[in-house]
């Protein structure tokens, strides 16, 4: 029997790169999405026409209601990969409200808390079980109004450490993925061909990331070679910050 892989915001960037990879390496995917349903039946298609298995599966994972109904619904989860892409606004302190500013810190936190508080109930029971957050470099990194998103990963990060902590004596393994810039449909509008040769040329790999590098990352971690690593934050930045000034 395929072991079950639930991914939220998986129908676009990341989370259908994930997903798809998943599918190749044998686990039965669980396409989480909000409602583009349309690209997240795109991925499940994907996923069967290479020979996987998977199920597309609407819920707003910020909802405690539709978090208990999709979990409710699976007989297991062996693997969670928390990828709910909640936009942050982009302004300075000074040009921020504090509706923006609690908007995205609430979000980012409330996709990830109800989801992995009824998935570890399901998974303690298992004896085993592995969850990713998808986090960013933006937690540790400044840049020019990324106050709201940079505050929302550093908490996800501290979460995920403090969920380690607590699920590790049941077997379940608990990391955060942390990209870099990646080149996908949410980033499109914020960035420029300009831009991004910018960032290329700051980076080892000379080019920009995919969400394909990261879902392979991802994939790795969940699978059970990463069996003895719980409670790290793996950067995938493509050499970034080795070119990057202290």
């Amino acid at each position: 029997m395929s072991k079950v892989a639930l991914i939220t915001g998986a129908g676009r960037g990341i989370g259908a790169a994930t997903a798809r990879e998943l599918g190749r390496r044998g686990f039965h995917v669980v396409v989480n999405y909000r409602g583009d349903t349309v690209s997240a039946e795109k991925v499940v298609e994907d996923i069967r026409r290479e020979g996987g298995t998977a199920e597309p599966a609407r819920a707003d994972v910020r909802d405690p209601e539709q978090v208990a109904a999709l979990v409710r619904s699976r007989d297991t989860v062996d693997a969670l990969v928390c990828n709910a892409n909640i936009a942050p606004p982009f302004a300075p302190l000074d040009a921020m409200t504090w509706e923006a500013f609690i908007g995205k810190v609430d979000g980012e936190m409330a996709a990830v808390f109800h989801l992995t508080k009824r998935v570890l109930e399901a998974m303690r029971g298992q004896g085993s079980g592995r969850i990713v957050y998808v986090s960013s470099l933006s937690a540790e990194l400044t840049r020019p109004g990324a106050i709201a998103h940079a505050t929302a990963k550093a908490a996800l990060d501290t979460f995920a450490r403090h969920v380690a902590a607590e699920a590790g004596p049941y077997g379940i393994g608990v990391n955060v993925v942390a990209p870099g810039a990646v080149r996908t449909e949410a980033s499109a509008h914020l960035t420029t061909p300009e831009m991004e040769k910018a960032r290329a040329e700051r980076s080892v790999l000379r080019r920009m990331l995919e969400p394909e590098d990261v879902a392979k990352v991802i994939a790795a971690v969940v699978g059970g070679d990463f069996e003895a690593t719980t409670g790290v934050r793996v950067p995938v930045d493509g050499g970034f910050r080795v070119l990057s000034a202290p």
